[in-house]
């Protein structure tokens, strides 16, 4: 299944067996006994969840979830239901039992943020788990034992014990850091504390690391259960609808949080450049000055990331805002060689390959900007370009790519590419990152 943002399942196998921790003496008893005691408890309150083919009835993915009422609610994460969320004439839900039973899986409402789905199964008075009152409150200490569960790449229902380390710092989503093997089919499975309480819900795995997971904090999902009320399902025609509107009311909480923290100015060569001062962003720099033999043009390099994804579906995602600083100088091109060069690193707009199932072409506006009067700061041509999400109204992807052209011999090339922004929120915060750039003096 496809994650969240930066945080994408890997592709490990793990066999569907208890895990236990390597035996050193009277101590890994006991772990091993209460390991035993939690996966025999949750048994009876696992899911998994598939999205079948309405023409075929074969298997397109599958995930977990788990039971968290008598009367047949369940959890699991929305990227789990996605498909059917989006396309219900071309995909149905499905649940299988620990039993071997099985049925039909209907939606009653979505967290899109969260990845998140509560879901009604056609079972009455089954065991169902029950939500960890610390867990809840977000004061669960560091280090804690938590055992997630769920149906590993359709290998059979499984157990992981891990450690509990917070909320991941520097990040926009609340998301829990797992020091456990979660893997593909697990997402929308529980985390649990020994005495079998929601601390958690799986959600993705670090691509390339071992034993970097992560989890949604519990209170989301005991949130979701809260506001469900009846528990009505929702027509297939209307959750397009649903989800739409939520993408549009998240967009607008994160983009205005950009806005209101706005942009700060660092020093690059001449100029100052605008990062945020937002604290979820990560920042890394490069240059090629070290290189030999010595570049004719020397070129250094700043990229920042927001760790702010929200899946859509699979190939959409929105909430990635990635923030560019390129600073270019040379003593041995002349000033129409340097313009050539600038001309390639400018250029503006997004990736031309681009899934067009969700996206139209890009179309895009390039100007000569002047610093407005009284302001200090460059000429800039200014390259504006935008796409429109198909499925969904005033959702954008833009990009904004300034270069200065005050200067024959040096020059900054700075850019700011959004994902999934309203056109409103776009132009307000182009705006602002262009009038950033100034001079440092």
């Amino acid at each position: 299944m496809s994650v969240f943002r930066a945080a994408l399942l890997s592709a490990l196998l793990l066999c569907p067996l208890l895990i236990r921790p390597t035996p050193t003496g009277a101590q890994t008893v006991g772990a091993s006994t209460a390991t035993d005691a939690v996966y025999a408890d949750a048994r009876p309150k696992l899911l998994q969840i598939r999205t079948l083919l309405r023409t075929a009835g074969a298997k397109s993915s599958t995930g977990s979830g788990f039971l968290v009422s008598a009367d047949g609610l369940a959890i699991t994460n929305y990227h789990v239901v996605s498909e059917y969320a989006l396309e219900p004439q071309t995909y149905r839900l499905e649940y299988a039992a620990g039993d071997q039973g099985s049925g039909p899986v209907e939606i009653v409402a979505l967290d899109i943020a969260d990845d998140l789905a509560l879901i009604r199964i056609d079972r009455r008075d089954q065991p169902f788990f029950r939500f960890d009152d610390v867990a809840v409150a977000g004061t669960m200490p560091k280090g804690e034992r938590l055992y997630s569960l769920g149906d590993p790449l359709d290998l059979g229902f499984t157990i992981v014990e891990g450690t509990y380390n917070g909320l991941v710092d520097r990040s926009y989503t609340d998301r829990i850091h797992f020091t456990g093997a979660i893997n593909p089919g697990m997402s929308g499975g529980p985390s649990v504390t020994a005495e079998g309480r929601i601390a958690g819900i799986n959600v993705a795995k670090l691509m390339g690391n071992d034993l970097i997971s992560f989890l949604v904090p519990a209170r989301f999902a005991a949130e979701l259960l809260a506001r469900a009320g009846e528990g009505k399902p929702v027509a297939g025609a209307e959750l397009k609808a649903e989800i739409g509107r939520q993408l549009s009311a998240w967009q607008s909480r994160f983009y205005g949080a950009i806005g209101k923290d706005g942009f700060t100015t660092t020093a690059t060569g001449p100029y100052r450049a605008p990062e945020s001062a937002a604290p979820w962003f990560s920042c890394g720099g490069q240059t090629n000055a070290d290189r030999a033999p010595k570049p004719k043009t020397l070129i250094d390099g700043t990229n920042c990331f927001s760790d702010s994804r929200v899946f859509v579906a699979e190939g959409l995602t929105i909430g990635l805002v990635h923030l560019s600083h390129t600073y270019l100088r040379t003593s041995e091109l002349n000033p129409m060689q340097f313009s050539a060069l600038l001309t390639q690193q400018g250029r503006g707009g997004m990736s031309q390959q681009w899934p067009r199932k969700w996206f139209t072409r890009q179309a895009c506006r390039d100007d000569f900007v002047a610093a407005p009067e009284g302001d200090d700061g460059p000429v800039r041509r200014v390259i504006w370009c935008a796409r429109a999400y198909r499925e969904f109204d005033d959702l954008y992807d833009v990009s904004v790519t300034l270069v200065t052209v005050d200067r024959d011999r040096e020059a900054l090339v700075s850019r700011l590419l959004l994902d999934g922004i309203s056109f409103g929120n776009a132009m307000t915060l182009s705006q602002s990152f262009v009038d950033a750039v100034r001079w440092n003096r």
